[in-house]
């Protein structure tokens, strides 16, 4: 019988009221009395030496304020990087300074250049048309390759080159991968591009800058999924300003997929604006700002190879990537084809011997970070895709091969380091066939191949590691950064519970799901739970949302410190019952005495709590509140097998994705209806890297996918109704709650199971035999590899 309430309750969310009747409050709805409008210059080309800025007409024009340029942020920080890479050789990654605007040279089109404050945002648009900028055009360098080449021109004069960082890991298995690769009775060899993205969230950034100088404090608006490590890298880093004297607010965000996560140029900008001009300054990003300005997601170029023994056991993976850093290091670039991707290598088999190599290189384009999976996509497809050629080059079952092949005994530690609490790959696999109906697929292929159309089945499994921690260790590895969360559970005098947490919402439903929690731990009816986020004043230091790290990072703190005050709460009801401690009980919202019939109400322990008559407060200090810090042990491992089925077109290449099904195991589950949408919208992601997202840009650096006329994005008639389950179940055993991250993984398993799907349909009816296809798959691309 489905639960109504608490932990595996499918409550509906709360927060879709408001943003269903337009209730919502985001950062563009935030209009301050006085307020100015800034529009930002940016470059048209990729690569330049900026000689001058002459804003002398501007600066006449009606309405204008000041136009600020490159000099006037020299004496501020760079946008700082948050991970610090140490290379194979143990040097420290290369750096370059991030300016707030562009200062001596332009790096990439896109970047901001000048930035005119006005009345009105036409205004400020009408008089950047007025600025002349005088600059010698460069030529650029887009291909990674081709940027770390001897003679290629240099993004940043002041590096040695191109290369960011040539990182080896695990450096000390190299010889042994390379010698079981020598000594394989089989080795499979595929060379794959992990496509560049645009995140596209729904809401585009948004900034407002206010500044008080009566007491010399800032507060910034921005659309962000961690506002207080804004705070820390924009306040001390960027502007200097003291933390105390900074807050940072992040209301309603209308999606974020890794996007938001990082600091960028018109936080700081808008920041330093509104304390120059004495008035708040908004930026509100147009679309085509947001395609050149937003950090893009993936760019990888990889040949992974894949050794097998006579037998067809894995016996060694090794990898070379090549991963574009953009023209400058984003907040956390540097750490997703590292350790967010070469830690994952391994996937859910066995295989002894593992070696990543990933040489990150710095291009005129705009700057990659994460982007949702962030690292364990490009792990899965690289794995996934090779393990499939594998399994038609040696001519057996792909599901048979990875059985064989799956981990079984937990705890696991891989060969890149991380270990495995738990998982039961044969679990979800069996759940796959089952709700994938496998035994069907031959009767629906013949169905289609009388219609003279081909029908693929394509699978593959998946592991990821979520809530990356803990932070001793990321720091040890480069994190500057601690990686834990917080939370405060405060609880009134008449019962009601606020809880204060440092994760962010943006899609993730925590308004309704941590209710949930703390409504199981008590008793009390979830909508007397409140959650607050969002605003640096108001909730205790928090590192954000993103990672899937919500529930078993944030939520556990919630779990600690909702733990806390229950233990004070049991000592008061003891008091009030003339108990022993030791002998109170809490269940369903009230403190019994154990073995007695003696009980007393939630509410009216609380309020006792504040109004405190009835027992000494030489025991027990008056109110009820309490905050925890929670620092994982180590990541959760959610895991899963994906399948999708499609019917290909042989004449035109166009592919339909006919059926899609999902086994993820969760560990324990807050809300199956939430953690299930999760998954669709991952999957969504997955189809639209898979099949139709692809950003480009021509040889002298101009972004050719600027707009929707160029960038494709899944629409609702490119997705199929998805079967989704998560019912395997083997709960993470070193959190509280026993869950697992559950935001990315739709859309690191979707994407090589629909180019094994393709590949299948083509290689099973059409006699043509095609190794791979690089995403995305448009009907172009597989009517030409079908010739």
């Amino acid at each position: 019988m489905p639960k109504d309430s608490g932990i595996g309750a499918s409550s509906k969310r709360r927060e879709d009221v408001r943003f269903l009747t337009g209730a919502g409050n985001y950062t563009d709805d935030i209009n301050i009395y006085g307020q100015l409008h800034v529009h930002f210059l940016r470059a048209d080309v990729a690569h330049a030496v900026l000689n001058g800025v002459d804003t002398s007409a501007a600066e006449g024009m009606p309405g204008v304020h000041r136009i600020f340029t490159g000099a006037d942020f020299e004496a501020v920080g760079s946008i700082p990087c948050g991970w610090l890479i140490t290379d194979r050789h143990g040097d420290p990654m290369q750096e370059p300074r991030h300016p707030v605007l562009a200062h001596g040279k332009i790096r990439h089109v896109g970047e901001p250049i000048c930035a005119v404050v006005a009345e009105t945002l036409a205004q400020a648009r009408d008089a950047v048309e007025a600025i002349v900028l005088d600059y010698d055009v460069l030529p650029a360098v887009i291909d990674m390759k081709d940027a770390i080449s001897a003679d290629a021109p240099k993004v940043h004069d002041d590096l040695t080159g191109n290369l960011c960082y040539d990182w080896g890991f695990v450096e000390e298995n190299r010889q042994a991968v390379d010698d079981a690769i020598k000594g394989a009775a089989h080795v499979t060899t595929l060379e794959l591009v992990n496509n560049r993205l645009v995140a596209n969230p729904m809401e585009p950034r948004v900034a407002v800058g206010e500044y008080n100088r009566s007491d010399d404090f800032h507060t910034l608006h921005t659309t962000s999924q961690n506002p207080h490590v804004i705070r820390l890298l924009m306040g001390a880093f960027v502007l200097g300003i003291p933390e105390h004297k900074l807050r940072v607010v992040a209301p309603d965000v209308g999606g974020g997929f890794g996007t938001k996560i990082f600091h960028y140029q018109e936080e700081a900008f808008v920041t330093f604006a509104a304390k120059a001009l004495n008035r708040p300054v908004k930026w509100t990003s147009t679309r085509s700002e947001a395609f050149m300005s937003d950090a893009h997601g993936r760019d990888h170029v990889t040949k992974i190879e894949l050794a097998l023994d006579a037998d067809n056991n894995f016996v060694a993976v090794r990898t070379q990537t090549y991963a574009n850093m953009g023209a400058y290091l984003s907040t956390f670039a540097s750490s997703v084809p590292t350790w967010l991707h070469g830690t994952l290598m391994a996937g859910n088999y066995k295989t002894p011997h593992i070696y990543v190599n990933v040489k990150a290189v710095f291009t005129n384009t705009v700057p990659v970070d994460a982007y949702r999976g962030a690292g364990r996509p490009e792990a899965t497809f690289q794995l996934e895709r090779v393990i499939d050629m594998a399994a038609h080059e040696l001519g057996v079952d792909p599901i048979a091969l990875r059985r064989q092949n799956f981990i079984t005994q937990f705890p696991y530690a891989t060969p890149v380091a991380v270990e495995y609490d738990t998982g039961d790959y044969h679990a979800t696999m069996d759940k796959l066939v089952e709700i994938a109906d496998f035994a069907g697929f031959s009767a629906r292929r013949a169905q289609s191949e009388a219609q003279g159309k081909l029908r693929g089945l394509g699978m593959n499994c998946y592991i990821e590691a979520c809530g990356i921690a803990p932070s001793n260790l990321v720091g040890q590895l480069g994190a500057r950064a601690g990686l834990y969360d917080a939370a405060t559970v405060r609880v009134n005098a008449t019962g009601s519970i606020s809880v204060m947490v440092g994760a962010h919402s943006h899609g993730q439903g925590h308004e309704t799901s941590f209710p949930q929690v703390i409504s199981e731990m008590i008793g009390i009816p979830e909508d007397q739970i409140d959650i607050v986020h969002g605003d640096t004043s108001k909730i205790p230091f928090g590192m954000g949302t993103y990672g899937s790290r919500s529930l078993a990072v944030c939520g556990s703190a919630m779990v600690r410190a909702a733990e806390k005050v229950i233990n004070k709460a049991k000592k008061i009801a003891a008091h009030l019952m003339e108990a022993s401690e030791g002998d109170i009980e809490l269940k369903d919202g009230r403190f019994s005495v154990a073995g007695t019939d003696k009980s007393v109400a939630w509410g009216d322990v609380t309020l006792a709590a504040y109004v405190p008559h009835n027992y000494p407060l030489t025991d027990i200090e008056p109110g009820l509140e309490e905050t925890a810090f929670y620092d994982p042990a180590n990541f959760t491992y959610p895991s899963g097998a994906y399948a999708c089925e499609v019917e290909l077109d042989p004449e035109t290449g166009h592919v339909k994705i006919e059926r899609f099904c999902a086994a993820d195991d969760f560990g324990n589950v807050i809300n199956p209806m939430i953690v299930s949408g999760q998954v669709h919208g991952g999957i969504a992601q997955g189809i639209g890297q898979a099949m139709m997202e692809g950003c480009a840009y021509d040889s002298d650096g101009q972004l050719l996918s600027a707009s929707y006329m160029d960038y494709a994005m899944p629409r609702a008639g490119d997705v199929p109704f998805y079967t989704v389950d998560h019912s395997c179940q083997t709960p993470c055993t070193h959190n509280p709650l026993g869950v697992k991250g559950c935001g990315e993984a739709g859309a690191i398993g979707s994407p090589p199971s629909l180019v094994n799907a393709v590949l299948d349909a083509i290689n099973s009816g059409s006699g043509k035999k095609v190794a791979h296809i690089d995403m995305p798959l448009t009907p172009h691309r597989v009517w030409a590899a079908m010739q």
